[in-house]
């Protein structure tokens, strides 16, 4: 549950960014540039992360996560999308077939 809230207080820290620029700092420039700056960043380390996966040292790996994870926050506050909306969104998963029905159902033991 704690890496939970530290996602959460993430969040909350970028959406608060936002309301209140703090002029200088990383998020301030994202915001600043908007949706076409915000977008291009979330494709660069989404990027980052397949290359990351393809090597050996998982160190890499864990570092373009965090980092694509953060982007990725910066664009749902840029969206108005919230962290609460994202965790239901998973939640409703839980047990179902892909509506793509590209796997096999979920059998119960």
């Amino acid at each position: 549950m704690a890496e939970q809230q530290k996602l959460e207080e993430l969040y909350d820290m970028i959406a608060d960014r936002k309301k209140n620029p703090i002029k200088g700092s990383y998020t301030d420039y994202l915001f600043t540039k908007g949706l076409d700056k915000i977008l291009k960043k979330v494709g660069e380390e989404s990027t980052e992360v397949v290359v990351a996966a393809k090597n050996p040292d998982k160190s890499e790996l864990q570092y373009e996560t965090a980092d694509l994870l953060y982007h990725l926050m910066v664009l749902l506050v840029e969206q108005g999308v919230s962290f609460d909306q994202i965790k239901e969104e998973l939640g409703s998963r839980v047990g179902k077939m892909s509506k793509l029905k590209e796997r096999r159902p979920i059998e119960k033991l």
